[in-house]
């Protein structure tokens, strides 16, 4: 029985191939946007390359200093001696990284002019990233003491200053009018993570700021790798704690609030663009039903539509002695292997779409990849309101006497 359904459904997605086309561009592109989207979501929170560890790791990022009575409120990144003092000393972690927040410079190399992007860093910076070295090392504690200018470069900048896969360990470059000596290459990593992405890495103390002012504030933040995941909450204690001690300089009298938190990516992320974890999840999944919800309730109207014009076809298989069992199933049977078909076109889309990503040069060292559990549970949803925009449908027409069946179904 289930061979002759899908015969037929086959034969009536050949005859009817404007009405199989339309759904299926309903279905798969629903699903491409879904999948492309979480995508990006990955890509910018998931554990990936060079922060494999991200599931224990947690970022400062903001002081927020505030006057209770005049309401004023200042917030930005951290002071390096704040970081050294209220940070680094934390028990609880593993480790602790300063570095500085990502910005640009200028850099000459044969005549030709480089915007290169940097980051001022400790060298526990490299113990709290997973960064790979292609060649060299990374620049160490003792070096940084004697006041040494060694950095680390990505391998697009080695490429682009001393040539393609060229060997950039012991040469120099030219940053700032400052000489330093190349002491590493590391593999690259696209700027969409910005913690820890960037073109060269210089150690602390070749910043032309004064790292010793006692301000709280400045252009630095905090990566923080917890021993396992589940050490989180009490790092976050742990500073929270601290926090609550902090006394401001005298230079900051006008304020008399002070405020900042240690959380994770996604934790800083929802409080930029919402309230909270569970608002904005609730956004994200209220924009996935309703981005699904829409072609579901176009996709009723064009079964309806599909439905009305076999209506004679209906009327003849009814009076052949087709049951409503019969009738409901074949169309049910339809929708589902348009949804099979829409979710198999969108998967080869996505990989198609992503592919272009990750190698068009849009975002040096995308990474993109599918995430198979959203792509799945995205189908399953999809494949419910195939269900669901087929079954009214089917039920209807299935309804239809003979007679009316014939005469068009009006």
């Amino acid at each position: 029985m289930f061979s002759n359904y899908l015969k037929m459904t086959i034969a009536v997605m050949k005859r009817r191939k404007f009405y199989t086309f339309i759904s299926l561009f309903g279905i798969s592109f629903t699903l491409l946007v879904l999948i492309v989207l979480a995508s990006f979501f990955d890509h910018l929170l998931g554990s990936n390359y060079p922060e494999a560890r991200r599931d224990r790791t947690i970022y400062i990022q903001v002081l927020e200093k505030s006057n209770s009575t005049k309401g004023w409120t200042n917030s930005g990144p951290m002071s390096f001696s704040y970081g050294q003092k209220y940070v680094k000393t934390l028990k609880t972690p593993e480790k602790v990284s300063i570095s500085s927040t990502p910005n640009t410079i200028n850099t000459y190399i044969s005549g030709k002019k480089l915007k290169l992007w940097f980051k001022h860093t400790d060298a526990e910076f490299w113990e709290v990233t997973d960064f790979e070295f292609l060649e060299g090392k990374p620049y160490t504690q003792r070096e940084i003491d004697n006041n040494e200018f060694g950095i680390v470069i990505n391998d697009g900048t080695r490429d682009n200053c001393f040539g393609k896969g060229a060997s950039a360990v012991g040469k120099t470059m030219e940053v700032d009018n400052v000489t330093y000596r190349v002491i590493g290459v590391v593999r690259g990593c696209p700027i969409t993570r910005m913690m820890v992405s960037s073109d060269i890495y210089l150690p602390y103390n070749t910043s032309k700021g004064n790292l010793k002012d006692p301000k709280e504030d400045g252009n630095f933040m905090a990566h923080i790798l917890a021993r396992q995941a589940s050490d989180i909450p009490a790092i976050q204690a742990e500073y929270a704690d601290v926090v609550s001690k902090v006394v401001l300089t005298k230079t900051e009298d006008e304020f008399d609030v002070f405020k900042s938190e240690a959380d994770t990516q996604l934790g800083l992320l929802t409080k930029v663009f919402a309230s909270g974890k569970s608002t904005f999840f609730t956004l994200i999944m209220l924009f996935a039903f309703l981005f699904m919800l829409l072609p579901a309730i176009n996709l009723v109207n064009i079964n309806i539509s599909r439905m009305m014009e076999r209506a004679s076809e209906i009327g003849i298989r009814k009076a052949f002695g087709a049951s409503k069992k019969t009738l409901t199933m074949q169309f049910i049977i339809e929708n589902i292997l348009l949804t099979i078909m829409g979710g198999a076109l969108a998967l080869v889309l996505s990989l198609g779409v992503l592919y272009f990503i990750n190698h068009s040069g849009l975002i040096a060292y995308a990474d993109l990849h599918i995430n198979w559990m959203v792509a799945l549970l995205a189908f399953v949803v999809s494949l419910i309101f195939g269900l669901m925009s087929g079954v009214y449908p089917a039920w209807r027409m299935s309804k239809l006497q003979v007679a009316e069946a014939l005469k068009g179904g009006e």
